[in-house]
């Protein structure tokens, strides 16, 4: 606290209130002549001390020296330090008085500030007078309080033609800086909702169960929090602002994060966002059977299905997929596939997949495979194709009815039954080669085809004079020239992969069929096309190409 000097006063008798600051304590005196009609209330009193800093005083003192206005000092605090240039203001002007004098019987003039310090409201005391202030006293009490910011002229000029209070000055408040977000890039609100086609038609065997991303694919930006704009008081001095929040980015497995604020993701797979974390998940997992409750899953990673796939509905994967129930009329394609019980389906239930498929039974259905197919139990009447091997080696271990065909071997504990089935098994050719041969030559046939037809076309459109013909007709002269271009181009590739495909199908000579148990008649044999019908039965036997002869040897 600075030395108060001259200042160890506040008030005086024209104010009708006087603060006596002695060695030996504060003294208070408030003056009879005003007892009547005091300028100010007890309440302004006490808000004196509390600008000046003193909060330890004797309030039942106060209030009775304040009552009975005797003009004698009372002592209301012990001794205080008050600072010089708080107690100058104070002699000035006070909080609750802007303009204290008596003029022609004018009310007085009141300024109440706000705590914070961003309001003033002006109301008249009328215990001095019944005459409302004039505009100039009132902007003199807002300028005797060093009031200086945000005051309505013209709310004030309004105001003077009433007793009500009202605002004087406000001050601008500060604005609070933007806190940081994240803008996701994905929606998983749609999750569950049945795909709507162009006829506004739900497509409910597409429930869209997940959201797949591509590796670098951004999944969410991060925009960072902004810095607040400072506000400023009715006295002119600033108000701090605060700064937006930030935020941490959601980074969870499998993303990274570019720069500062872009997350991406650096596996194909499923989003997962728990809020805090975004995630890509190469496997999904449904707790239950794919059917209408889930829809078709079609997702890119590796799938798992803790119940069936049921009859209609497919499930489709870049990755391996494992089914611990069956597939019962539906149909599987992915990487491996792995199925638990069986495939069954009067021929609608399929498995394809581009390496190995495990599975316990096969019954009227299709399995093709680019690796081998294992069967743990039995195959009845489907077609099972495998670029390698067919293994059927459980204690069952039986193919009966339809087509068995593989790379390079079948083994099977029984092929056919005593009934003499017919079944069929080929070995030595793969299967998958010896479609893309074929479909290649029908292709490679056909395009032949139609570039002869245009060559002859264009032959007989020679014989013609162009400058005769409308231009449309030479433009569409002009496509068909350039269009057998392409089409020869093809043929060329075409005709080097069916040359490929010739050798690759020429070199396999070692296709065999393994049996454990018996072979029946009604089987058909074909190893490297070469074909024979088994018309005994034959027990732990091998069949393998001899000299272009389907020949039974030792197992």
């Amino acid at each position: 606290m600075g030395d108060t000097g001259n200042y160890s006063k506040l008030g005086g008798p024209e104010s009708g209130y006087l603060y006596e600051f002695k060695e030996d304590g504060v003294y208070l005196t408030i003056y009879p002549n005003t007892a009547d009609s005091l300028l100010f209330e007890l309440s302004d009193m006490r808000q004196l001390l509390r600008e000046l800093g003193i909060l330890n005083y004797d309030v039942a003192m106060l209030a009775r020296t304040f009552r009975e206005a005797s003009g004698r000092a009372q002592k209301i605090a012990d001794p205080v330090k008050i600072d010089a240039e708080k107690l100058e203001q104070a002699n000035e002007s006070s909080s609750f008085a802007g303009f204290d004098g008596v003029q022609e019987n004018y009310a007085r003039i009141v300024i109440d500030v706000s705590r914070d310090k961003m309001k003033a409201t002006v109301r008249y005391d009328t215990k001095q007078g019944t005459k409302i202030p004039t505009f100039e006293m009132v902007m003199d009490a807002i300028k005797a309080a060093k009031i200086v910011n945000g005051i309505d002229e013209e709310e004030i000029r309004i105001a003077c033609t009433s007793w009500r209070p009202f605002v004087a000055a406000q001050g601008q408040p500060p604005i609070t800086g933007a806190n940081a977000y994240i803008d996701r890039k994905f929606d998983l609100s749609e999750q569950g909702r049945p795909v709507v086609d162009e006829y506004d038609r739900a497509d409910y065997r597409n429930l869209n169960l997940f959201v797949l991303v591509k590796a670098n694919e951004t999944l969410a930006i991060r925009i960072p929090q902004t810095k607040g704009t400072p506000g400023k008081n009715i006295y002119g001095e600033p108000v701090p602002a605060q700064n937006g929040r930030p935020i941490p980015i959601p980074q969870g497995k499998n993303t990274k994060v570019i720069g500062e604020n872009q997350l991406v993701a650096t596996i194909n797979g499923q989003i997962v966002d728990t809020g805090n974390k975004i995630s890509v998940d190469p496997r999904l997992e449904i707790k239950s059977s794919v059917g209408m409750a889930t829809g078709n899953i079609d997702f890119d990673g590796t799938v798992l299905v803790t119940g069936d796939v049921q009859q209609g509905f497919f499930v489709k994967a870049t990755g391996d997929i494992e089914i611990k129930g069956n597939v019962n009329g539906g149909e599987v394609s992915g990487r491996n596939v792995f199925v638990g019980g069986g495939l069954t389906g009067a021929e609608r239930g399929k498995i394809q997949a581009t390496e190995d498929v495990h599975i316990t039974f096969v019954e009227n259905a299709v399995i093709d495979a680019g690796g081998d197919i294992t069967i743990s139990k039995f195959a009845l009447h489907s077609t099972i194709r495998a670029s390698r091997k067919i293994i059927l080696e459980g204690a069952q271990g039986q193919i009966t009815g339809g087509l068995a065909v593989a790379g390079e071997e079948v083994f099977a504990k029984k092929i056919g039954n005593t009934s003499s089935v017919v079944t069929r098994v080929s070995v030595g050719i793969d299967p998958y080669l010896n479609q893309e041969y074929h479909e290649l030559c029908k292709k490679y046939k056909e395009g032949k085809m139609k570039l002869l037809q245009i060559t002859q076309t264009l032959n007989t459109l020679s014989k013609i004079d162009i400058n005769t013909l409308p231009q449309s007709r030479v433009d569409q002269i002009n496509a068909l020239t350039r269009s057998q271009f392409p089409i020869a181009g093809q043929l060329k590739r075409d005709e080097k992969r069916i040359k490929e495909l010739r050798e690759l199908l020429d070199n396999m000579k070692y296709g065999r069929i393994r049996v454990d148990d018996a072979i029946y008649p009604g089987v058909r044999l074909s190893i490297n096309e070469k074909t024979r019908h088994i018309e005994e039965t034959f027990k732990h036997c091998t069949m393998y190409l001899e000299d272009d002869h389907v020949t039974v040897g030792p197992f």
